[in-house]
């Protein structure tokens, strides 16, 4: 069993920057591609970054291209998104995801305001 605790969420003005973390539990975090997702409200949840099990790989969203950097510590369980240069429409609930053939895991989410 898999479960995924987001952290780090929070209030911040236009500009500014915030980690997310999200820890794991079980033992498939170090073999599985993690994402974070996000959802404003009134629009449909996105992806905005995703990593390989070595981290040899990420994708971003290009609106968040050169702003955002995932990555992962696998020895902690644990997945990261530093944001930086943060800009209101980046306010939404974010979310990681475990990304597996046939199951789908998801943590509670975190709040992100971004005020102008």
């Amino acid at each position: 069993q898999v479960q995924l605790v987001e952290s780090g969420g929070g209030l911040v003005q236009a500009g500014g920057s915030l980690e997310l973390s999200c820890a794991a539990t079980g033992s498939l975090f170090g073999i599985n591609t993690m994402d974070w997702y996000r959802q404003a409200p009134g629009k449909q949840r996105e992806l905005v970054a995703s990593i390989t099990p070595g981290s040899s790989t990420t994708n971003y969203a290009d609106s968040v291209k050169g702003r955002f950097t995932i990555s992962r510590d696998n020895a902690k369980k644990t997945v990261y998104l530093h944001m930086n240069s943060l800009r209101p429409e980046d306010t939404a609930v974010y979310y990681c995801h475990l990304r597996r053939v046939g199951s789908d895991y998801w943590g509670q989410g975190t709040q992100v305001t971004v005020s102008s």
